[in-house]
This record gives C-alpha cells, sequence and structure tokens, in this order.
C-alpha cells in the first residue's frame, strides 16, 4: 500500500478517536415542564420532568436552562429512571446573565400605558385650545368695550348702543358657557384616565418588583453515566423562595342539627418566577425555616452595674413557635364525594338537585408535619395572587353558648365548643362564620390538632337582648377621726332570652381590685355565699354559677328559657382616706 496511503488513513483515524470523545461529551438540553411543586408556608420544592432523553453508551451532560435565578443551589435534587441502570456522578448551577426580551405581561402592560399616555397627550392639547379660546373671548370683550380715542380732526366714533352691548353679552354668556362645558368634560375624561394611567403603572411596578433579577437564570448540569445508549426520564427538583400557603376556614352553624361543618381551605400564592400548569400540588405543614433542632439558649448573666462605656450585653432566650406536634390517626380522604343524581323511573320524574361538595385533598401524615395532596391538577400563575383550594371537611357536634361583656358592649356573641374528631390539623388561620347559609362574621382559628377541643366564635345574636345599667353611684364621707371616702357603684345586668331554644348564657364583669392597702373594695352583690370555690370555678365551662378571679373579673354562667329574663345585681364599694387621690374610680 502506498505511505501517502497509510499515513492519510492513520490521521483519518486518530482524528476520529479524538472528536468522538468530544461528540459524546456534548451537552444534551433538556426539555422539561414542571410536574409537581410541594408549598410550605414559605418556599416550595418544584420538580421538573424531563422525559424520553434519548443517551448514549457512557457519560453524558444533561443541561436543564432557564431556570429562576433564585433557585437554592444546595437544594438540588435529581432522580432517574429507564430501562438501563444509570449513576449520576454529579450536579452544578451557575448563574447565566441574560438579555432576554421582556416579560409577555410586561410587555402587555408597557403598551397599555404608553397609549394611555398618548390619550392623556391629546386631552391635554384639546384643554389648552380651549384655554386659547378663553383668552381670545377675553380680548374680544376688552376691544370691543374699551373707547377708541378719535385721530387728529376727525369726528369722534359713535358710542356701542344698548343693543349692542346686549348682542355682546349674549355671545360672550354663549361662549362661555361652552368653553365650560367641554372643559367640565375633560375634566371627568382626565380624571378616569388619570386612575387608568394609575392602575396601570401599579400593576406593572409589583409585576417588575416580583421578578427581581430577571435578566439572570440559573443552568443546572447533571452528569450521567449509562452503560448501554438508552431512554431515560429524569426529575429534578429544587427549592424557590416566593411561595407560600396559609390556612383559611368557613364554619357553618346547622342550628336545627346544632351541628358545625368546617371546611378547611389552603390560600396558595406563587411569585417564584416560574408559572405553575396542570401541575401536581401538595401543601405541607413543615416549617423549614425553623431549622431541624431547638436553639441553644445562652447564660442569664447577673452582674454589677458598671460605669457609663462599658459594653455588657445580657443574652436572652428566644422564644420558638409552637410545634406541629404528631399527628396520629390512619391517612385517608377526608371528604367524601357528592351522591350521583339517583336514576329517574319515570319519564316525567325530574330527579332531585344535589348540592355541589368541594374536591377536597388527600392528607397523608408525617412524622412532625402532614401534607395535603390537592385532588386535581392545579394552575398556578407567577403574579402572587392567592388561590384558595379546599382540603378537606368535617362535621362536628357543637355545645352552643352565648357570651357577652355589657360593660363594653351589650351584645351577645354566639361561640361553639367542639372536639376536633376528624384526623384533620386544623392550623391557625382566618375564619369565616355562617349561620345556616348566611354570613355573619370574621374571625380566627387556633391551631387544633386531631382530639384537642376547639372553641369557634361565630359572631353577635340579636336573639339574646343585654342590658347594662348604672342604676346609682353613691359618695360619702365616714369616720369621725379619720375622714375617709366611699363610694358606692349599685349596677343591674339584664339578660333575656328571645329565642325559642333554652341557651347556655355568659356574662363577664369586673369589680374593682385595690392595689395599695390604704383602698379597701368590699363586693356587695353578688354575696360572697353564693360565689364559686376555687376547685369549682376551675371547671366553670361545664357549671353554672359565678366565679371570681384574683383580679376581679367576675363570670356569670347559667340556662335561659326561652322568654326567660334575668337580672344580676352587681354592687361594690370603694373607700379610701379623704386626703388621698385615688385613680382608677369613675
Amino acid at each position: 500500500m502506498n505511505p501517502n496511503t497509510l499515513a492519510l488513513a492513520a490521521f483519518a483515524a486518530t482524528t476520529a478517536a479524538l472528536c468522538a470523545p468530544a461528540l459524546l461529551a456534548a451537552p444534551i438540553p433538556a426539555e422539561s415542564r414542571i410536574a409537581a411543586a410541594t408549598v410550605y408556608p414559605d418556599r416550595a420544592v418544584v420538580s421538573r420532568l424531563a422525559t424520553a432523553l434519548a443517551l448514549p453508551a457512557g457519560t453524558s451532560e444533561i443541561v436543564f436552562s432557564g431556570l429562576p435565578a433564585s433557585l437554592q443551589d444546595e437544594s438540588l435534587q435529581v432522580s432517574a429512571r429507564g430501562p438501563v441502570s444509570a449513576s449520576i456522578l454529579d450536579i452544578s448551577a451557575r448563574t447565566v446573565f441574560i438579555t432576554a426580551e421582556p416579560d409577555a405581561r410586561v410587555k402587555a402592560l408597557q403598551d397599555q400605558l404608553l397609549a394611555l399616555r398618548r390619550e392623556e397627550r391629546a386631552l391635554n392639547d384639546q384643554l389648552a385650545v380651549l384655554d386659547s379660546q378663553r383668552g381670545l373671548l377675553t380680548s374680544i370683550e376688552k376691544t370691543s368695550t374699551a373707547p377708541v380715542p378719535p385721530a387728529a380732526g376727525a369726528t369722534p366714533p359713535a358710542r356701542p348702543s344698548l343693543e349692542d352691548y346686549e348682542k355682546l353679552l349674549g355671545f360672550s354668556a354663549a361662549q362661555r358657557a361652552r368653553l365650560d362645558d367641554a372643559a367640565q368634560k375633560l375634566d371627568l375624561e382626565r380624571s378616569a384616565l388619570a386612575e387608568k394611567i394609575a392602575a396601570a403603572e401599579g400593576q406593572l411596578n409589583e409585576l417588575r418588583d416580583r421578578q427581581p433579577g430577571r435578566r439572570a437564570t440559573k443552568s443546572v448540569t447533571v452528569r450521567l453515566a449509562t452503560p448501554a445508549a438508552a431512554p431515560l426520564d429524569l426529575t429534578l427538583s429544587y427549592t424557590l423562595a416566593g411561595a407560600s400557603w396559609t390556612p383559611a376556614y368557613d364554619a357553618r352553624l346547622r342550628s336545627e342539627k346544632r351541628e358545625v361543618q368546617l371546611d378547611a381551605f389552603g390560600l396558595v400564592r406563587n411569585a417564584t418566577g416560574e408559572d405553575w400548569k396542570d401541575i401536581s400540588l401538595t401543601l405541607s405543614t413543615a416549617r423549614p425555616g425553623l431549622g431541624g433542632a431547638a436553639p441553644e439558649i445562652a447564660p442569664w448573666l447577673v452582674n454589677v452595674a458598671q460605669p457609663l462605656g462599658y459594653e455588657g450585653r445580657l443574652s436572652s432566650s428566644m422564644a420558638m413557635d409552637r410545634g406541629l406536634g404528631s399527628l396520629a390517626g390512619k391517612s385517608r380522604a377526608v371528604y367524601e364525594a357528592a351522591p350521583a343524581y339517583l336514576a329517574a323511573k319515570e319519564d316525567n320524574f325530574a330527579p332531585a338537585p344535589v348540592e355541589a361538595t368541594f374536591a377536597n385533598a388527600e392528607l397523608a401524615p408525617a412524622a412532625t408535619s402532614a401534607n395535603f395532596k390537592i385532588a386535581t391538577p392545579v394552575t398556578l400563575v407567577s403574579d402572587n395572587t392567592p388561590q384558595r383550594l379546599p382540603l378537606g371537611s368535617a362535621a362536628f357536634a357543637a355545645a352552643l353558648r352565648y357570651e357577652a361583656t355589657p360593660k363594653l358592649q351589650e351584645t351577645a356573641y354566639l361561640a361553639a365548643a367542639v372536639t376536633n374528631t376528624s384526623d384533620l390539623p386544623f392550623l391557625g388561620g382566618a375564619l369565616n362564620a355562617f349561620l345556616d347559609d348566611t354570613f355573619i362574621a370574621t374571625a380566627r382559628i387556633t391551631t387544633t390538632m386531631p382530639g384537642e377541643k376547639l372553641s369557634l366564635h361565630l359572631g353577635a345574636d340579636e336573639g339574646i337582648a343585654i342590658k347594662r345599667k348604672i342604676v346609682s353611684r353613691f359618695t360619702e364621707d365616714t369616720g369621725f377621726t379619720t375622714r375617709s371616702r366611699r363610694t358606692t357603684y349599685d349596677v343591674l345586668l339584664t339578660v333575656t332570652n328571645n329565642k325559642r331554644t333554652p341557651e347556655r348564657i355568659i356574662i363577664t364583669d369586673a369589680a374593682p381590685v385595690a392595689r395599695d392597702e390604704k383602698i379597701l373594695v368590699k363586693l356587695l352583690a353578688p354575696d360572697a355565699r353564693e360565689l364559686l370555690k376555687p376547685e369549682d370555678a376551675a371547671a366553670l365551662p361545664l357549671k353554672t354559677g359565678i366565679a371570681r378571679d384574683a383580679d376581679g373579673k367576675l363570670t356569670w354562667r347559667f340556662d335561659l328559657k326561652p322568654g326567660e329574663k334575668r337580672e344580676l345585681p352587681l354592687r361594690f364599694s370603694i373607700e379610701h382616706p379623704a386626703d388621698l387621690a385615688v385613680t382608677g374610680v369613675e
């Protein structure tokens, strides 16, 4: 064989050998979509899925590009599935600065704002024309009424007649009315336009604020090794700030059944910079921001005060938010689907309507938290708009009571005591209260785990009439050798049950408490013998009677029959030396 031919063949083989690794090492772009997200109270873990990646044998690099710049590098996780076993070699992330086109929503708002600015300029031009016409009219009025000096030797011009003045006044009035009417219309149009411009600017600024560093993105590279060429499904998970959820509730009191239905919702917000479309969404009660362990408490040092200039500090302990605790119970769907319509037995039979129910989430209790898997795919645009998603529903038997503090407000408020007999953990959040299907109040719910008791405050009810009247307030001087001043109060509380059912009533008022031994306070009514003993007062929620605590607060708890009226006397005196200035005496 020709030596030149051999040399060329060797050169070609060497070149192919050098180029082959480069071809194999060429990065493979991952065409991915967001498949799932788990939202926590202060962040979200997003999962991207890239399917059917054609990987050659050996080492491959898969690149996920265009990810949010707020991605937390240390949170990256990768999993792979396919017909052959693959080894994940490493994961790396880097920031990429780009000159990307503006966001479509930003561009649309900018175009809208530009069009509004053009309208504003057109209205301002019309206003300038009106001002010019008004100035011209003023000039005509002055010229028509000002005397014109005659030329030398000329006959003085005739003075305008009364008829001429009347014509001038009519012309002037008509023109000024036209100009004023046009100016008023322009003012209305400018005012409405200013509101539109302010709204567009606000939306644009808000959208820009929610997209910090939108010209920077993250690129994540995953290196894999596969023994043979095969398609592979790759899942990339990462943590993002900007997403959150808070609980919200609807409490519906079914008055006839004496039952409370509590519907739980999650208000979810997405401001991560990525739109979520038809994803599998899970809401978690875990709080990663609290860390994994309890904080270390520092010594509490007490020392002798040092002269000025000495820099000393006292360390104080920090309070930790109440944890969610362990959740018991089996994982189950909390709410059953609505029954189907009954089948019609006759051709002319119309099926009875069935009320729609929520597609509630599936509850998955864990050791230190609970996860709510939303029943259907969810779409959340990254604009921080809250979206209300159903989590679960449960009905509880309710012990109803009416609470009132007549000294502050002569109104009875309905409250329901329930026990959480469901598997749902109710976290603290906002509550909308309904009486049957009528909205009556807003309140808040405290964190309540399965098995715990819960008080729901359901708003004012005028069916219980409350009155508080100061019957008398009498001040007198007492004592022979030492003059004292005594003020006696006589208060009457009246409660009337105007409802058709017997009701439990709780009334709270206060008698004064002396903070100085020179001041003497006596409770005259109710009598001390009517007050519950301390051990019985501790069980007041279950008992009827009158209790008084160390701060002077008095609590009456009793039952009223339909139409029954009860009067509660409150009488006390405050006595102190006449020359002693006392505060708190009304």
